[in-house]
């Protein structure tokens, strides 16, 4: 994943210390009931997709920023699905971070899915009953937004 020019300039004066940081990611449904995903290029899984806002960026904004760049999807955002915060990442380099998710259901608009950028290497519906091996995360996030009455959810603990 590229790093933003933003967080480039914070890790000049910050160094690898913990950067506490928004993320969002997008559950993208079309019009026969299917997700997207996208396959990672960082580390080949298939995931749901997402990113960081831009500074100021709003998190709806963020979403369908984030969905057309990586897959050429265009999409609404409908509601909000979940808001939490993750366990710290180290990544290889030594930088640590630690993101606040916001989830928010999309739906599709437009565009024909493909890969649109240099983050994904794959990107694709799915059937619900057909989903490849995902992470709880990403599994997680998909089972909150199929619920349509279901409001927001946050880890209460």
């Amino acid at each position: 994943m590229a790093i933003p020019d933003f967080i480039r300039t914070i890790r000049a004066d910050a160094g690898h210390q913990l950067l506490w940081l928004p993320g969002v990611t997008a559950i993208v449904f079309d019009d026969e009931g299917r997700v997207l995903l996208g396959r990672r290029a960082d580390n080949g899984k298939w995931s749901a997709i997402g990113g960081m806002p831009d500074p100021g960026e709003q998190p709806a904004a963020c979403a369908v920023r984030e969905v057309f760049e990586e897959t050429a999807v265009h999409c609404v955002p409908e509601r909000v699905v979940l808001v939490e915060s993750l366990d710290p990442v180290t990544y290889p380099n030594g930088d640590i971070c630690q993101f606040m998710d916001i989830t928010l259901r999309c739906r599709a608009v437009g565009g024909e899915a493909r890969v649109n950028d240099d983050e994904s290497l794959d990107v694709g519906w799915f059937a619900l009953d057909q989903l490849p091996d995902l992470h709880e995360f990403s599994l997680f996030r998909i089972k909150q937004a199929m619920a349509e009455e279901q409001p927001t959810w946050f880890d209460r603990t």
